[in-house]
């Protein structure tokens, strides 16, 4: 029986490019072999064929030679302030189907306070924040220390130490100073939200109207139909809190296999319910498709009020380590199923029957 071709499209690790002056972690947001594989044996067992093509310079001819129904893409880039949309632009110029958002909304949500400034045109609750271009540029009036500079793009919480929270002047140009050094890009500090870190991943999509206003009446029902919502989860960040009291590229990458996911995080039922809604709605607004993961700060000091810090939606998928693999686990779906989920869904919003498929 013919199978359905699917090229899984990631920038591996043990390929990324070296220069001179290349940062300890440059390559991070990238995935390793080990993942790669992971994921091809995840699509076969789906009952597709399945080949690994680096996204690079490269990716138009061997595209070209292995001719795929659809591509799974997970591709991080490697350059550029919208590298994560450069792969997908690709694809659309080729016509080729792919899994996950397309080209505006990953270019749009790699770039932090662009998204913020979306969540804010929409009154999503997000932490009050300022851009920074220049070392010297004035704090606006409205922000208050403590708080938290990080790099406008980055992943994998590059950039992100104890440090990055900043309770005075000096702090802050010291942090803005490192991030320009290091990154080469601005630098976004927001207030700081003491509390709890939670995310939310969800795959699907939304049906229904597709417009990107949030209606105001909170009486209308919430529009999340078309979206599966995994458990929420924390991670415990109290046996660190010597050395991180954030959740830091060094406990997302160094430490990953050591630290204590709690899923479902302890929420009551109607905290669960704000975060699928909050999750649904930026969502919505960013025009996510397939997957992604929603991250939170629940503040202590405001009832645990949920602010929403990002949206990621090329969520990692390494077995074990992942946020939204340990939070589809928590669900009892593992990491093969969690895969052709997503694959799934590409496929029905493109039309695209499996062969042998029965169709009424």
């Amino acid at each position: 029986m013919k199978k359905l071709k699917v090229a899984l499209l990631a920038n591996a690790k043990e390929n990324a490019p070296k220069f001179e002056g290349l940062s300890d972690d440059q390559w991070d947001d990238l995935d390793s072999t080990k993942t790669i594989q992971a994921i091809v044996e995840a699509i076969k067992s789906g009952g597709h064929d399945c080949e690994f093509l680096e996204g690079n310079i490269t990716l138009v001819d061997s595209l070209q030679k292995y001719r795929p129904d659809i591509c799974f893409n997970i591709c991080e880039g490697h350059f550029g302030d919208g590298r994560e949309a450069q792969v997908p632009s690709i694809l659309e110029m080729m016509r080729i189907p792919y899994t996950g958002s397309k080209v505006l909304t990953l270019a749009l949500t790699l770039d932090k306070p662009m998204t913020k400034r979306i969540l804010f045109w929409h009154e999503l609750p997000t932490p009050e924040f300022q851009v920074f271009e220049r070392e010297d540029e004035p704090l606006n009036d409205d922000l208050r220390f403590p708080l938290f500079v990080k790099p406008s793009r980055e992943g994998t919480g590059m950039g992100v130490s104890g440090k990055s929270i900043v309770n005075d002047e000096k702090e802050l140009r010291d942090q803005i100073s490192a991030i320009f050094n290091r990154y080469k890009q601005p630098a976004l500090a927001e207030r700081y939200i003491e509390g709890r870190e939670v995310t939310v991943g969800l795959v699907g999509n939304l049906i229904g109207p597709a417009a990107r206003r949030l209606p105001h009446d909170e009486d209308l029902p919430r529009i999340q139909q078309g979206l599966h919502f995994f458990p929420p989860m924390e991670v415990d960040l109290e046996p660190f809190k010597d050395t991180d009291i954030v959740y830091s590229n060094r406990l997302k990458v160094d430490l990953a296999d050591q630290l204590n996911y709690v899923c479902p995080a302890p929420l009551d039922v109607a905290m669960v319910d704000d975060l699928k809604w909050y999750a649904a709605a930026v969502f919505r607004v960013t025009g996510a498709l397939d997957v992604a993961r929603v991250d939170f700060r629940l503040d202590a000091k405001n009832n645990w009020k949920p602010y929403i810090l990002e949206i990621n939606p090329l969520p990692g998928l390494s077995p074990g380590i992942s946020d939204i693999v340990i939070e589809a686990a928590a669900e009892g779906i593992g990491h093969h199923e969690l895969v052709n989920m997503i694959l799934d869904t590409a496929l029905q919003r493109y039309g695209i029957k499996k062969p042998g498929s029965i169709t009424h």
